[in-house]
């Protein structure tokens, strides 16, 4: 599935914009400020309904606007076209369209495109707490293997349950007769919760390795899925949580679980998150998300949408041209930069380029050098 038009309006620092995009490689490039970010979060928004900048989805409407629309045009393999649309209004239920219908969530319409994203921002999934880790798994997982994105949800309210029965039991509103009934309903999504994770890991470790020795990282690097449970099966891990029953009273909530874990990304055996460079870092997130591409590829037979804010930056020229060709080689990727020269091959006569400056997408490329 390609994404082949954007159109915006009142979105961030555009009052109305509409860009054509190319099948392979889009290169978007202008000065600093002058939008290149908001047209990738604006594609972003479209795709999947959500920013990848901000939880606080009022900053993507434009000042004096009251309403911010996004639409993307698709086509596919058998060149069969589609649309998907996203109107929000801060205070009012956003407005999710495919093909015309509304929908509750674009991430589970079938023909919308899959989207990765670097930004410097995203640095966080790599310094950041297991939190933003755990969640991003679980996002990979879904994009991976669609029909095993509901054992988050079942696990989320097992937990959700659990946890109002601590609280009950310790304001004496109930009885602990019925925890263990909770513990076993809890411990058997958790289990498939964990082994989806490891698995997802698995599928993503040896690329990962490669690719960050590729980019320059160095040998050594390593992604490891770190499981708070040892527990072989759900009757083990039952058997944890009503081992944990009194500190989890104590503190009110379940201590121990899937919603503990972590993902670590190392190199030379030390995690990036307390030992490595800002440099370092990026080009893990780099990694992880070229893995996640290959991997995703692999299990759904596409390529996702490669979306790239100012990569290229912090890379050496020979790492530029590795990364350059492979997002050139296949699949759709738009790239943002202040320089043309730094994306090896933007001036082939298959790349798209798009210049922009004040907010203003320009029809001549040449008009933001």
């Amino acid at each position: 599935m390609f994404a082949t038009r954007l159109r915006l309006r009142d979105f961030r620092s555009y009052e109305r914009a509409e860009i054509e995009l190319g099948a392979g490689l889009t290169v978007v490039h202008g000065r600093n400020g002058a939008g290149k970010t908001n047209l990738l979060e604006a594609l972003y928004f479209g795709c999947t309904g959500r920013s990848c900048r901000t939880s606080n989805e009022r900053e993507v409407v434009r000042f004096d606007a009251e309403t911010a629309r996004v639409e993307v045009d698709l086509r596919d393999a058998e060149g069969r076209r589609h649309a998907l649309a996203v109107g929000f209004s801060p205070g009012e239920t956003k407005r999710l369209q495919a093909d015309g219908v509304l929908v509750e969530r674009l991430v589970d319409v079938e023909m919308r495109p899959l989207v990765c994203v670097f930004m410097p921002d995203r640095l966080e999934l790599v310094k950041g707490p297991p939190a933003l880790r755990r969640s991003h798994i679980d996002q990979v997982i879904a994009a991976s293997w669609p029909g095993r994105s509901a054992t988050r949800r079942a696990y989320g309210r097992a937990l959700a349950q659990r946890n109002a029965l601590l609280a009950a039991i310790r304001s004496g509103r109930a009885s602990r007769d019925s925890l263990p009934a909770w513990d076993a309903e809890l411990a058997r999504h958790a289990i498939a919760l964990r082994d989806d994770r490891a698995a997802v890991v698995e599928l993503l470790a040896p690329r990962f390795d490669a690719l960050a020795a590729a980019l320059g990282l160095g040998a050594g690097a390593q992604l490891r899925y770190r499981p708070r449970s040892k527990a072989a099966d759900a009757a083990g891990l039952a058997a944890e949580l009503a081992e944990r029953v009194e500190s989890d009273l104590e503190r009110g909530f379940s201590g121990h679980g899937p919603h503990r874990d972590d993902v670590a990304l190392l190199r030379g055996g030390r995690e990036l998150r307390a030992y490595g460079s800002q440099g370092e870092q990026r080009l893990a997130l780099l990694a992880l998300l070229l893995a996640e591409r290959e991997a995703l590829a692999e299990a759904r037979d596409t390529l996702p949408l490669m979306l790239l804010d100012d990569v290229m930056s912090e890379l050496d020229p020979d790492r530029r041209r590795m990364l350059a060709d492979l997002l050139s080689g296949a699949g759709q990727s738009v790239i943002t930069t202040t320089d043309l020269a730094h994306v090896p091959g933007a001036d082939r006569a298959n790349v798209t380029r798009l210049a922009v400056a004040g907010g203003v997408v320009l029809r001549d490329a040449a008009a933001a050098a």
